[in-house]
């Protein structure tokens, strides 16, 4: 099996509006984990994603997160995932295409080797 960490944010800041909640454990644990997984390279045991909010989360801070992993471990699985507007943030677009693609050039442009685009279906124009 393996874990997978929903990375919010890595700007503190960011995260307490985001979540309402410091983001230093989370930090401290994907660290952790990062540590763990190079023990079983052949399985990723460790997964992280991270949701597209526009306006909140865009390429900038996809390259703060980015930078945060490729320094635990390049080949940690990152997943960038587009935004649907529902519940308390139904006022903020969708993920756009353009979007979406700036923050996975970010994401690889930080050294990570295995980051993916996932629900493009969600993505808008």
């Amino acid at each position: 099996g393996c874990i997978k960490v929903d990375l919010k944010a890595v700007t503190p800041q960011l995260h307490r509006a985001l979540c309402g909640t410091d983001n230093a454990q989370t930090l401290a644990n994907v660290a952790w984990l990062a540590e763990r997984a190079r023990q079983r390279p052949s399985l990723p045991l460790l997964v992280v994603s991270t949701l597209l909010v526009p306006r909140y989360v865009e390429a900038d801070e996809v390259r703060r997160i980015a930078h945060f992993l490729a320094s635990l471990d390049p080949h940690t699985p990152y997943s960038l995932l587009a935004f649907y507007p529902q519940f308390f943030m139904s006022d903020l677009p969708v993920t756009s295409r353009e979007q979406a693609f700036a923050c996975l050039e970010a994401a690889q442009e930080e050294g990570l080797q295995r980051v993916h685009l996932g629900n493009r279906h969600l993505l808008g124009l």
